[in-house]
């Protein structure tokens, strides 16, 4: 049982309509989406679910064996497979989401290192690298990243096959995040033309300029190597 993956072609899509096809006791299964499905270090998205006669919040959104699952609670009325609805995200949630994972592509594209964990929030987020030697400095990192904002490069997803990432082992920068690989073909986001280009399932921005002001706030050891450089905006 799968759901086409609205987000994935068009992540500015805040709504749409869509039929039941499975009612399971934590929540509902649709045969399509708008709803991203927590995975790669990006929460899933959370928003409302109704007809005419059933009406619920969307508490989070996850990929179970059934297909992508919207967790909901505060449920009035009743829902049935077949039954036809409609969705919306929580939009504001959701954009602020796209923008830090789009930073964080950036952060990654000017640290020397691999990186070993992350997380995208909606106020804050945060990447781990394995860099040897010294810490980078926080505030030259801001100016690196702002300057890559403020040119507002382009955000472009295409896609190559399993087997031309496996031959090219340095696309993956992620080691703590396997790329999203088994249906033949994977997802890969580039920004400009030789900032970043790296498989990722996540949703992002158009352009750079989007991300607004934003600034590495704070540089922790986490270990030898380990650097946890976190990201928040810069209001």
């Amino acid at each position: 049982m799968t759901s086409t993956e609205i987000f994935r072609s068009d992540p500015y899509l805040s709504s749409n309509d869509a039929t039941v096809v499975a009612v399971l006791e934590e929540g509902l299964i649709l045969d399509k989406t708008v709803f991203y499905p927590e995975g790669g270090g990006q929460p899933g998205d959370i928003g409302r679910i109704a007809n005419n006669t059933f009406e619920a919040d969307v508490t989070n959104t996850i990929k179970s064996t059934d297909g992508i699952l919207h967790l909901i609670d505060n449920k009035l009325g009743s829902i049935s497979a077949g039954d036809d609805v409609k969705i919306d995200i929580d939009w504001e949630r959701r954009y602020s989401l796209m923008r830090m994972h789009t930073a964080l592509h950036i952060l990654c594209s000017i640290v020397d290192g691999a990186v070993t964990g992350g997380s995208v929030g909606v106020q804050k987020s945060r990447l781990d690298f394995d860099i040897p030697g010294e810490r980078p400095d926080k505030e030259r990192l801001t100016q690196q990243l702002m300057e890559i904002v403020d040119r507002n490069y382009p955000v472009v997803s295409s896609w190559i096959s399993d087997q031309e990432l496996q031959e090219n082992p340095d696309l993956t920068r992620t080691m703590s995040v396997k790329p999203p690989t088994g249906t033949g073909q994977v997802r890969m986001i580039r920004i400009g033309d030789a900032i970043d280009f790296q498989p990722c399932g996540g949703t992002h921005v158009k352009s750079t300029g989007e991300i607004g002001k934003i600034k590495v706030s704070k540089i922790e050891n986490k270990g030898k190597q380990n650097r946890r450089i976190n990201l928040t905006w810069d209001n």
